[in-house]
């Protein structure tokens, strides 16, 4: 399936956050991440998360996509991230 994760979390949580993503998924933008993962690695990707952030304060959204190919992509500004899209 296809992910777009996002998340906003406190400061200080912001680094471990970001390297877990980055285990699975392309870094496009400060807190958005995007890529194809199975059924057990989106899994073990949320059991991490979860036990790695404070969900009373961090929140952590997941965008489930069949296809990459039904997603429209519209960017404006400077381009951050992973320089090659995985769209």
């Amino acid at each position: 399936m296809f992910i777009v994760l996002v998340y906003d979390t406190a400061v200080e949580r912001n680094p471990v956050a970001l390297r877990t993503c980055r285990q699975y998924l392309h870094w496009v933008q400060r807190s958005v991440f995007e890529g194809e993962l199975s059924t057990a690695q989106h899994r073990s990707l949320m059991i991490k998360l979860r036990e790695q952030l404070d969900l009373s304060y961090d929140s952590v959204r997941v965008y489930r996509i069949g296809s990459p190919h039904l997603v429209q992509v519209e960017a404006l500004g400077a381009a951050l991230g992973h320089p090659d899209s995985v769209l």
